[in-house]
């Protein structure tokens, strides 16, 4: 008996620098939610969902607020697109 396992599509990952299995989904529908679909890998994605808990725990984060959204976002694109955080002004 012969079984055929689908390789799952791979993706140069911006984060880690290797080629490795793409998410199995894209994690939301917007602009920044393609963009960590097309450029991370799952490995650097479970490694987010993790800081992200750390981090909703660590500062009390209530996800219903606007702010704490935002902040989540932000720390998420910083985390896995390696993007500047943002000026202080």
């Amino acid at each position: 008996m012969c079984l055929y396992l689908a390789r799952m599509p791979t993706v140069h990952c911006v984060r880690c620098g290797q080629t490795r299995e793409r998410m199995a989904f894209q994690p939301f529908n917007t602009e920044l939610g393609r963009r960590v679909y097309e450029q991370v890998c799952g490995v650097c994605w479970a490694e987010w969902l993790q800081t992200q808990q750390q981090l909703i725990n660590h500062y009390g984060l209530n996800l219903r607020e606007q702010q704490s959204k935002e902040f989540l976002w932000s720390n998420m694109e910083q985390f896995l697109l390696k993007t500047a955080p943002p000026a202080a002004g």
